[in-house]
């Protein structure tokens, strides 16, 4: 994997989801926001929420919505329990699905769990200039996800391709129109 040019740093969101997880027991999201920290990125954003399909559409409206947000990383609801609704809750809302990352990384995840990888519904989008990884909610599974992928598709440098041209190009917003827009029609609702 070879990497030249300048390195120009996302701004990152990372989001944990889980019912069970409180942030001092939250080792995934650590994990993701110390990976991207480490490489050059910002993180301008974390939360913890729990698995809530209209809770989860409605942080990610607002940061997809967001300008200064290049990319977000999720982890946490994409199994099969009744609860787990990442993928649910996140498909509707992008432009795009980034097929291949959901395969790669069930390829990459094989070599530690095995055939369970089956259970994965990770996957990947695009959303207004917005890059959007949903990872499992297991440290080992984001370790996986960061180590195999996310730390080179991420990075300026990374070729013969990566998605940090494209997002730099997302387009600006005036931000505060936007959100006093919102508030506007949940006032009149």
């Amino acid at each position: 994997m070879s990497a030249s040019g300048e390195f120009r740093p996302l701004n990152l969101a990372i989001l944990t989801v889980s019912d069970t997880r409180g942030a001092s027991e939250d080792s995934s999201g650590q994990y993701l926001v110390d990976s991207a920290l480490n490489a050059g990125h910002q993180v301008l954003a974390r939360r913890l929420i729990p698995d809530d399909i209209y809770l989860m559409r409605a942080l990610l409206a607002r940061w997809i919505a967001d300008p200064a947000i290049h990319g977000i990383i999720i982890t946490g609801g994409t199994g099969f329990h009744e609860r787990d609704s990442t993928p649910e809750a996140v498909a509707p809302l992008l432009d795009k699905h980034i097929d291949g990352f959901g395969e790669e990384f069930r390829r990459l995840s094989e070599a530690d769990i095995g055939t369970s990888t089956i259970q994965s519904r990770a996957f990947a989008g695009l959303a207004n200039h917005t890059v959007i990884f949903c990872l499992p909610g297991s440290t080992g599974a984001c370790r996986t996800g960061w180590e195999g992928i996310l730390q080179y598709q991420l990075d300026s440098r990374h070729r013969p391709c990566n998605f940090a041209g494209l997002v730099h190009r997302k387009p600006q917003r005036d931000l505060e129109r936007i959100d006093n827009a919102i508030a506007l029609d949940a006032a009149r609702g």
